[in-house]
């Protein structure tokens, strides 16, 4: 079995975060309080209100909160879900979440249709056409049109109906290419992304154009979070064109399951930092919430807690038990007070839900 983790135009290009960036977190990310409602942030309810009232509105009004989460059947918007329904949700707001099936972001069309719908006073704007690095290197132009198409019908539906905030998703490959380190949010225009996959890229990148304008001609304040490399339950396990960590759990199960070595491609000393999707999911809230600024913001565990690709294949290999051989091919290519879930907690819970999962699981 064979996994490649340390291949050319890796997605994750942040190997830290500016010290500026840590210190606005430690700040924002403590107890937080206002007359309307005090956010308790913890690791298994992230915010909880003292008071029944639904909503503290970004314009000082207060009222049920509508909050469309495009891309909600995919790894972060079922993640959300599961927070909302745990207790990350407030009496009095509605959560919809929307996937493809029920409405095609491609089309305006079809996006106004889900507005007229729904009429959201909020959006956590998920959806996207998205792929691991193959599949972008085979289909950049795809890739820079359909998300260019849902991006500017979802921000654009999003102020035509008064929509008070929009938290878009970005990804760390929206920085350049060549850059220096640490990297923070102010870097992401200063050169061309990685030449593997630049229409994911730029499509994400003018997201944060898009919000700027918004900003500069109407005073919208919508913005975008940069979360490091992504897992959990509802992940895109597919072999070919899936990311590092649901495709090394793909690629562990399926050595145990068939009694054959695993075998991993690189040196297993890249440097990678990951973020649990239910972590995620809790500061998804919080910046829905909380965060007033349109300039995005980088979602990222500690420097502390970056790890080896090494490490992530060691923490795999334990959560599934497999006890087979582990074929590594050297290959050269080139404290916040929230409390993140401990790696291997993280890594078993995912395995465990794609073990028990797997007829249905994509992959």
């Amino acid at each position: 079995m064979e996994s490649k983790l340390d291949g050319v135009g890796t997605i994750d290009h942040i190997r830290c975060v500016r010290r500026e960036a840590l210190l606005k977190f430690r700040s924002i990310l403590n107890y937080c309080s206002s007359p309307v409602f005090t956010c308790i942030l913890t690791p298994e309810v992230f915010i909880k209100p003292h008071l029944s009232l639904s909503l503290c509105q970004m314009d000082g009004s207060v009222g049920p909160m509508r909050v469309l989460v495009t891309g909600g059947s995919g790894l972060v918007g079922r993640a959300i879900e599961r927070v909302v329904k745990e207790g990350g949700g407030r009496e009095g707001e509605k959560w919809i979440f929307l996937s493809s099936k029920e409405a095609n972001l491609v089309s305006a069309q079809e996006t106004r249709a889900a507005f007229e719908k729904h009429r959201p006073t909020h959006v956590i704007h998920l959806a996207a056409m998205v792929g691991g690095l193959y599949r972008n290197m085979r289909q950049n132009l795809d890739f820079w049109r359909n998300n260019v198409h849902i991006n500017d019908n979802v921000l654009n539906m999003s102020h035509e109906f008064g929509v008070v905030k929009v938290v878009s998703c970005l990804s760390t490959c929206v920085f350049p290419d060549k850059t220096t380190y640490p990297i923070d949010e102010t870097m992401m225009h200063n050169g061309a992304p990685h030449d593997s996959n630049y229409g994911y890229a730029y499509a994400k990148r003018m997201i944060d154009v898009h919000n700027r304008a918004l900003f500069q001609q109407y005073g919208r304040k919508y913005t975008a979070v940069i979360p490091t490399n992504m897992f959990g339950a509802h992940d895109n396990y597919n072999i070919e064109d899936g990311h590092v960590m649901p495709g090394l759990i793909h690629k562990t199960y399926l050595a145990k399951k068939e009694g054959k070595p695993l075998q991993v491609w690189g040196s297993g000393r890249a440097l990678r930092q990951f973020i649990y999707s239910l972590d995620l999911a809790r500061l998804f809230l919080w910046v829905l919430r909380e965060y007033d600024e349109v300039e995005p913001i980088i979602l990222s565990v500690g420097e502390e807690d970056e790890l080896t690709v090494k490490d992530a294949v060691d923490a795999v290999v334990e959560a599934f038990g497999f006890e087979g051989e582990v074929i590594v091919s050297f290959h050269t290519n080139s404290v916040w007070n929230f409390k993140f879930t401990p790696f291997k907690q993280a890594v078993k819970e995912t395995c465990d839900w794609f073990a028990a999962n797997y007829d249905t699981a994509r992959k």
